[in-house]
């Protein structure tokens, strides 16, 4: 999907949004400030049960439902952070959702193999199953993602977006390249590395060293010498600054290796 698409995309979306909105006040009737701010109230008192209970799911809900029904709110921004929060949030639980499902470990299964099976990563696995080590025990149910993630990179925004289908699951500030240096099309992760070694002009920076500007995780594409990875510089992100690569805080690039797979699809747009 190219920029002008999404740019359609969203805006048909808003406008569909308005519309029914439009057609709910025509058929209950004009709506007071005060009983719309009673509504908005019981929302967000619904969200502060279940976050005091919680319930993760019945607070994204919440959210969901305050995103779609009030979207000219100034808070609709926050609410969305606060979806994609417990989007990770439920993610790495082990609380079963739509988009997972629960499996049953069988003789000869590895983590690996299991990942390969659903196209996720045994980290992810492991993350959300509180696996302290590779050692699975056949007859054991463990919850594995089964839904395809794709990144979106939107230059002119130094923003990533991890998508899930055609929701946003979660959005990062990153840094893009100086002088339109990153590339633009649709490519696929190809390797990730931890703790990576840099080669610069035939020298080797070892991971760790302040002079290492992978950072903590590398993901590289079908582009010899691009990828996405970590920073030694986070004062830069948001900016077109770097040698070409996508740069992520190191926390946040961390989190996107454990969740996305070789294979993975990146689309990256001006």
């Amino acid at each position: 999907m190219n920029k002008k698409i999404l740019v359609i995309a969203v805006s048909l979306a808003a406008l569909v949004l308005i519309i029914t909105a439009a057609v709910k006040i025509k058929s209950r009737g004009s709506v007071s400030p005060a009983s719309k701010s009673g509504s908005i109230n019981a929302l967000l008192n619904q969200v502060k049960e279940s976050e005091t209970k919680n319930d993760l799911t019945g607070a994204r809900e919440a959210y969901l439902k305050l995103i779609s029904e009030y979207p000219g709110s100034q808070d609709v921004m926050k609410w969305q952070k606060k979806v994609e929060g417990l989007n990770i949030s439920l993610l790495f639980s082990p609380a079963l959702t739509p988009k997972s499902t629960m499996y049953e470990i069988k003789p000869g299964d590895t983590l690996t193999k299991i990942s390969k099976e659903f196209k996720t990563t045994p980290e992810l696995i492991k993350k959300s199953n509180n696996m302290a080590n590779d050692k699975i025990i056949p007859g054991r149910k463990i919850k594995v993602w089964a839904a395809p993630f794709t990144i979106f990179v939107d230059k002119s925004q130094n923003m990533l977006i991890l998508k899930s289908d055609d929701e946003v699951f979660k959005s990062y500030i990153v840094s893009t390249g100086a002088s339109n240096s990153t590339p633009v099309g649709t490519f696929k992760v190809v390797n990730k590395l931890k703790n990576p070694t840099w080669f610069k002009a035939g020298a080797v920076v070892p991971s760790g060293s302040p002079d290492n500007i992978l950072g903590t995780a590398w993901l590289g594409i079908d582009v010899p010498g691009y990828g996405i990875h970590g920073t030694t510089e986070p004062g830069s992100l948001g900016q077109q600054v770097t040698q070409g690569c996508v740069r992520m805080a190191n926390p946040d690039v961390d989190e996107l290796y454990i969740i996305v797979p070789v294979g993975t699809e990146v689309t990256i747009v001006d």
